[in-house]
């Protein structure tokens, strides 16, 4: 065994996928490439891959349709790598499951950013312990920390606050956050997540004007980023 990671590729166009194996090979994965919906679901199941690079126009099955059917049983991350750029399609993606939505053109940069956290937050997920720079969230203690200092929380900041660190990387949609925090009941109350992520925000962040750990994506939901 090499050690490296297997990144499947599901996309019809081949100058992307020659510009990914490129990128993805030269940074040490490995690539297995797929250019419908059909081989690519056939591939994830075989080769096991550490994360999958879906593209949402494939010609043979919609891109959201094979993203629905593989999370019914493929738990590492899955980031989107589409043309469609609208709120409504990315929105749609993230709720179906992908921890991640680039729109074409990309830059390679940041996709290979996008790919380490995404990893990482899977590898790291069942871990008791979230560490990010100054900041620490003990889940087995209820407690979080910055600077090594408790920070004085309210239940539902604290709920709020691991349900991002969780899922470090990820965007998390304005309805996905509502609904695993307050329920179904609150899932239009977007103006009331972002009155409590202004709050969490002065506790968590050095310059809540300028948050670095709380990421508002606009029209979409918020990421909170550990780098």
């Amino acid at each position: 065994m090499d050690g490296k990671q297997t990144i499947l590729i599901i996309d019809d166009e081949v100058q992307i996928r020659r510009l990914l194996e490129i990128t993805l090979t030269a940074n040490d994965y490995k690539v297995v490439e797929a250019d419908n919906g059909k081989d690519g679901y056939t591939f994830a199941a075989s080769f096991a891959p550490a994360l999958i690079i879906l593209d949402l126009g494939l010609p043979d099955i919609d891109g959201l349709d094979v993203l629905k059917k593989l999370r019914e049983w493929f738990t590492n991350p899955i980031i989107i790598l589409s043309a469609k750029s609208s709120e409504e399609d990315i929105i749609k993606a993230l709720d179906r499951g992908a921890n991640d939505y680039l729109t074409k053109p990309f830059r390679t940069g940041e996709l290979l950013a996008r790919i380490r956290v995404a990893t990482r937050q899977n590898s790291q997920k069942q871990d008791a312990t979230l560490v990010f720079d100054n900041l620490t969230i003990d889940i087995a203690k209820h407690l979080a920390y910055k600077n090594n200092e408790i920070l004085k929380l309210t239940s539902t900041e604290y709920s709020l606050l691991t349900l991002l660190a969780k899922n470090e990387g990820r965007v998390l949609t304005h309805t996905f956050i509502l609904k695993e925090i307050w329920g179904r009941g609150y899932t239009e109350q977007t103006q009331y997540l972002r009155v409590f992520i202004a709050q969490l925000r002065k506790k968590i962040e050095d310059d809540p004007s300028k948050p670095k750990l709380l990421i508002t994506e606009s029209g979409i939901g918020y990421r909170f980023s550990g780098i």
